[in-house]
């Protein structure tokens, strides 16, 4: 049995521990004997219970003022995107924005290699989701050559410190990365190259990176080794099964953040008062342009 495929049965093995030791039956979705339909059903069972969770602590961020960064990284085609489409689903977009900055611009390039990102850090009562961060210096600039070895090491040196000042400053930062085995990312290259609506998110830089596999492996292992503080630590999620590792990194989310209940009373409304109607008359609807209904 190669190294990969153990790995991955002992990552297997281990969800079954833990969920035996809490009490738990394992996830339909780690089983493979579980038919597709049960398998659906428990995992929008599941995201509607963390949807629940996830609005909870948005009250509770909004209440206490908290001020939360939550960094998604990966390879292309990890999940990330999946992962921050379905946390943002019952969420206010005044309270959890998502920030993925293009490339940079030629003054950009100029100013300090942070100052961008700071202009995107959240406020009291906010939490911003980067759709990659600063660390494409250590990932997709190190591996195409788009940022010196001087500028590349002066990142390992200055990352580090940077989120210490962040989080002295009161702002919590919580670091994901995504991994995906060689074998489903060209899969899901492959599944992008045939879906129209899907062929946006395949660019030459992406085609680029399935010949840079080792190359992004070492950036990877180096990154993790240099910016892994206790401050700000990294977390890695198996992103193999796109279902399981959005239910892990939301329910593991919100196992570090320390809210409380904080949802919104439920609300009773009142009987509508009479409107005074009189004197309005509704203009001709042959003077408003109406969308065709032809479905």
């Amino acid at each position: 049995m190669g190294k990969k495929r153990k790995a991955k049965e002992k990552q297997k093995q281990d969800g079954k521990d833990a969920a035996a030791s809490e009490g738990r039956a394992p996830s339909p979705l780690a089983n493979p004997n579980t038919t597709k339909k049960k398998r659906n059903k428990f995992y929008e069972r599941e995201l509607s219970r963390l949807h629940i969770e996830l609005v909870n602590l948005q009250e509770w961020i909004k209440r206490e003022g908290r001020k939360v960064v939550v960094i998604f990284e990966g390879r292309d085609a990890a999940g990330k995107g999946g992962v921050i489409k379905r946390i943002i689903e019952p969420l206010n977009p005044r309270v959890c924005r998502v920030v993925a900055l293009g490339t940079p611009t030629e003054r950009q390039k100029t100013q300090w290699y942070f100052q961008r990102y700071v202009a995107e850090l959240p406020a009291a009562g906010e939490m911003v989701l980067f759709d990659r961060s600063w660390y494409n210096r250590a990932g997709v600039e190190r591996v195409m050559g788009f940022c010196t070895d001087e500028e590349y090491m002066e990142f390992l040196r200055s990352c580090p410190e940077f989120e210490r000042m962040l989080v002295r400053s009161g702002i919590t930062i919580v670091k994901y990365w995504f991994s995906v085995s060689d074998e489903e990312q060209e899969r899901r290259f492959k599944a992008r190259a045939k879906d129209p609506t899907k062929r946006w998110k395949l660019s030459p830089m992406d085609i680029e990176s399935r010949n840079r596999w080792q190359a992004y492996s070492r950036a990877k292992d180096d990154m993790l080794v240099h910016t892994d503080i206790e401050q700000a630590k990294w977390y890695v999620v198996n992103s193999d099964n796109k279902k399981r590792a959005r239910l892990n990194c939301i329910a593991h989310l919100l196992s570090l953040l320390p809210y409380d209940y904080a949802m919104p009373k439920p609300i009773k409304l009142p009987k509508r008062a009479p409107e005074m109607r009189k004197g309005y008359v509704r203009p001709p609807l042959e003077d408003q342009n109406f969308v065709p209904e032809i479905y």
